[in-house]
């Protein structure tokens, strides 16, 4: 079995301002002056519209991801909550971000997460000629916030052809729980890739042979 860890959770710095205005006229002005309209939905609460500096806002997507992130959010002149990111609206041909949806969490209660899967070590198996096969590279965890890994780290230095590590075997701990009713793959080394269009020696004496008539 492959050895595993998870990165500690970093809860990143979000700076944001409060807006009152809304609608597709509101959220173009904020576009324009390079904002991303927002909202922070939380439990038993209204929820709060905000707005996101784009260059701050790509910054840390750029260098987090977009999976499984916490934010400090510092609101101008209204304090700190803590939030997980719900859900980003992109524009499909600029790539634009066009809203950004925020949930305040409670970081003492548990909350369903997707992190990302890496790999690291130098995989006996490659250096056998197989290959690596991520099967999945996002998997849903179950946990406090302040428990939750930034991403599962596998070790697969010892992993040979034909070897695979399962979602059983995946162990982080009892406090982080990964909720799944079949054992499935999760890493998988393969052997090397034939070449169809080699044939062998004996395969070209048959070619070669007449057909009968």
């Amino acid at each position: 079995m492959a050895d595993t860890e998870g990165k500690t959770l970093e809860l990143i710095e979000l700076n944001a301002k409060t807006r009152a205005t809304t609608g597709k006229g509101a959220a173009r002005k904020l576009r324009a002056i390079n904002a991303i309209p927002a909202i922070v939905y939380g439990a038993k609460k209204d929820p709060m519209m905000l707005s996101l500096d784009t260059v701050e806002f790509v910054k840390i997507i750029r260098d987090h991801g977009n999976t499984g992130l916490f934010f400090n959010l510092k609101i101008e002149g209204g304090g700190e909550k803590a939030v997980m990111l719900k859900a980003m609206q992109m524009d499909a041909f600029s790539l634009e971000y066009l809203h950004v949806d925020l949930h305040e969490v409670n970081m003492d209660r548990s909350v369903n997460v997707s992190v990302p899967v890496e790999t690291i070590g130098e995989c006996a198996g490659v250096k056998e000629g197989g290959m690596i096969q991520i099967i999945r590279r996002e998997l849903d965890i179950i946990c406090k916030p302040t428990d939750m890994p930034e991403s599962i780290i596998i070790d697969i230095s010892a992993l040979n052809i034909g070897d695979s590590v399962h979602v059983e075997d995946i162990d982080l701990g009892g406090a982080v729980e990964i909720p799944h009713e079949v054992d499935f793959t999760v890493i998988t080394i393969v052997p090397p890739a034939t070449d169809e269009s080699e044939v062998s020696e004996e395969d070209e004496d048959l070619l070669e042979e007449p057909v009968a008539e």
